[in-house]
C-alpha cells in the first residue's frame, strides 16, 4: 500500500480535500499525466509494446484441461522452456555459421551469450522441482500421449550437439514447417562438426573420417580428435583453440546439468513409472544424463 499523506489524521489538508487540488468528476478518467519526461500513453493502435512482443498473444496460449491451480505454472514453465530452447538454437547455430566463415570472436560471443541462457533456461525447473507425486498427478492425466520428448524445437537443439537421429523426425511427420526444419537440421553440420572444421582449417590432424562422416548420424567419439585436443591443451592456454574448447565445454556442462535437473525434477514427480508418450521415463532420463555432448573435450583432459 502507498502512503497517502492527506490521508494522516494531522496533515492541515486532511479535513479540507479540496484544497490539495480540484478532484476530477466521478466516473471521468484521469487526464494523462503531462509532466516533462512522463511516458506517452495515446496510441491510434496497439501499443508498440505489443506490435513487438505480442505479449497479448504470449499470455492467452495457456489452454489449462484441468481444474488443479498447479496446471498453469507446469503449463507455462514448459512454454518458457520452449522459448530458451529457440534462443539457444539461434545462437548455436550463428556460433556454427561464424565458424564455418573462420570468424572465431563471433562465434565465441554466440557461445558466451548462450552459457547464460543455458543458466536460465536451468533455472526453468525451479518452480516444479518441488512437485509431490500427488500433486504431479492431480493434471498429469491432461498431458494424455503428450510428452517433452516429442518437443520439435528441444530435437533442433540436440541435433546441433551432435545427437542425431532419422528416427526423431517421424513425430513430426504431422507438422510440415517443424518436420522440414528438423530434416535440413539433421542433414546439415553441428555446432561441433563446424569447431572440428576450423580446427582442421587451422592445421590441427582432425581425421578425413571424422570430417567427412554422414552428417545425419549421431556423432561418435574420435581418439584422433581426443589427441588433437589434448594438443591443444597442452599449448598456449590463451591460444584460440583453447578458448574455443572452453566455451564449447561450458556448454557441454551446462547442458549435462540440464539433463540431471530434468531427471531429479522426474524423479521426484513420478518415481519410476512409465513417462507420458510411452517413454521408459526416469530409466531413459538416467541414460540420456550419464551422456556428454562434444565427448573428446572430457576424456582430453586426463592426457593433458
Amino acid at each position: 500500500m502507498s502512503y497517502d499523506p492527506l490521508n494522516t489524521p494531522n496533515h492541515p489538508d486532511a479535513a479540507h480535500p479540496a484544497s490539495a487540488g480540484t478532484a476530477p468528476h466521478p466516473g471521468t478518467p484521469n487526464p494523462p499525466d503531462s509532466a516533462p519526461g512522463a511516458p506517452h500513453l495515446d496510441f491510434a493502435g496497439s501499443t508498440p509494446y505489443e506490435d513487438y512482443v505480442h505479449a497479448d498473444v504470449l499470455t492467452h496460449l495457456q489452454e489449462l484441461r484441468s481444474e488443479d491451480p498447479g496446471e498453469m505454472v507446469f503449463l507455462v514453465t514448459t512454454q518458457v522452456m520452449e522459448l530458451w530452447f529457440t534462443v539457444l538454437v539461434h545462437e548455436w547455430e550463428t556460433a556454427a555459421r561464424a565458424l564455418r566463415e573462420d570468424e572465431l570472436p563471433r562465434a565465441l560471443d554466440a557461445l558466451r551469450r548462450s552459457r547464460r541462457e543455458l543458466d536460465a533456461l536451468n533455472a526453468s525447473w525451479l518452480p516444479l522441482a518441488g512437485l509431490t507425486p500427488a500433486q504431479f498427478n492431480s493434471y498429469r492425466g491432461a498431458l494424455g500421449e503428450g510428452s517433452g520428448f516429442q518437443s520439435a524445437m528441444y530435437r533442433r537443439l540436440e541435433f546441433l550437439l551432435g545427437e542425431k537421429s532419422a528416427a526423431m523426425l517421424v513425430p513430426h511427420k504431422g507438422t510440415a514447417r517443424a518436420h522440414a526444419e528438423l530434416e535440413k537440421a539433421l542433414h546439415e553440420p553441428g555446432l561441433y562438426d563446424e569447431a572440428l572444421r576450423f580446427l582442421a582449417r587451422r592445421g590441427h590432424p582432425v581425421p578425413h573420417s571424422v570430417l567427412d562422416r554422414d552428417l545425419s548420424r549421431r556423432y561418435e567419439p574420435s581418439e584422433q580428435v581426443e589427441a588433437v585436443w589434448a594438443e591443444i591443451y597442452r599449448g598456449d592456454q590463451r591460444g584460440e583453440e583453447v578458448r574455443l574448447g572452453e566455451a564449447l565445454t561450458d556448454v557441454g556442462e551446462l547442458v549435462w546439468r540440464w539433463r540431471n535437473d530434468h531427471l531429479t525434477a522426474t524423479r521426484r514427480a513420478m518415481g519410476s513409472k512409465q513417462g507420458t508418450g510411452g517413454s521408459a521415463g526416469v530409466a531413459w532420463l538416467e541414460k540420456r544424463a550419464t551422456k556428454s555432448v562434444f565427448p573428446e573435450l572430457w576424456t582430453a583432459r586426463g592426457r593433458v
